[in-house]
């Protein structure tokens, strides 16, 4: 059985003065699954998270998206408007807010679900006091399968690299995104760290039925919670399938390790 398509992108290019960082990629992402974008660096997949997010805009090509009302195109919707269909990320460099505690950064991902006025708030009226519990319920229940329960109040600033990484990504969650993007979940993590964010991501998949389309270097991880892979360099596809048929196909094999003659030769070196 096909499954549904979430988001659609097609013919992307995008040009930076004489630089072509994104030529002629095309993909599906199809809903509930886990679909990631590898590649050198410099390759342009952060460049495509970028199109998709809505900070930049391609130079040719269109990106359509399956939101709360039906397929719309994404690449007409202003930045502003993305989260609020559904579109939440992360970033490779974390982005939080350091003098807050972790309780008042996930809450704050819930600010596109807002529906409360000015004046209700300053009144704090019953309708508030309600949204107020909704949110906190949310946020309670992604603390719970991230495991922050320990550091719920602790102060963003005074937390290990790798639980700020969690905490990024707890904050996306309380969001209730249809799409989430994960820009190299597994950077700057120890091994062990790295197992926990693949048991969570499978998690976001099967418990939450969040789609997931991601960034990645660590292979182990691609292989583990990848459905579909697709390998980009220097702005161009060069393969897509299932992890194991990405990893094997000559081209991705050029493109990390060089042509087929420079890894013998390096065989060689090492033999």
């Amino acid at each position: 059985m096909t499954q549904e398509v979430l988001l659609s992108a097609r013919n992307l290019s995008v040009r930076f003065g004489g630089v072509l960082a994104v030529n002629d990629v095309s993909f599906d992402v199809r809903r509930g699954e886990v679909f990631t974008l590898i590649g050198p660096n410099g390759a342009g997949k952060t460049t495509v998270f970028n199109l998709i997010s809505r900070i930049y805009t391609p130079t040719t090509g269109e990106i359509d998206y399956a939101g709360p009302d039906g397929m719309l195109k994404l690449t007409a919707q202003p930045a502003h408007r993305v989260a609020g269909l559904g579109i939440a990320r992360t970033f490779q460099n974390i982005e939080l807010f350091e003098h807050a505690t972790v309780l008042h950064n996930l809450l704050i991902g819930r600010h596109t679900h807002r529906q409360t006025g000015f004046w209700s708030e300053l009144f704090f009226t019953p309708a508030t006091r309600a949204a107020e519990l909704q949110a906190r319920e949310r946020v309670e229940r992604v603390i719970e399968l991230l495991d922050l329960q320990h550091h719920r109040d602790a102060m963003v600033a005074g937390l290990p690299y790798g639980v700020r990484k969690v905490v990024e990504l707890a904050r996306a969650l309380c969001a209730e995104p249809r799409l989430l993007l994960l820009d190299e979940p597994s950077s700057g993590l120890n091994v062990e760290e790295t197992e926990d964010m693949a048991f969570w991501i499978q998690d976001i998949v099967q418990e939450l039925g969040v789609t997931v389309l991601m960034v990645e270097h660590d292979m182990s991880l691609v292989s583990r919670v990848s459905d579909r892979v697709l390998a980009m360099n220097q702005g161009q596809v060069l393969a897509m399938g299932t992890p194991r048929e990405v990893q094997t196909d000559p081209a991705v094999v050029e493109a990390y390790l060089g042509s087929v003659d420079d890894v013998a030769s390096l065989r060689r070196e090492n033999a």
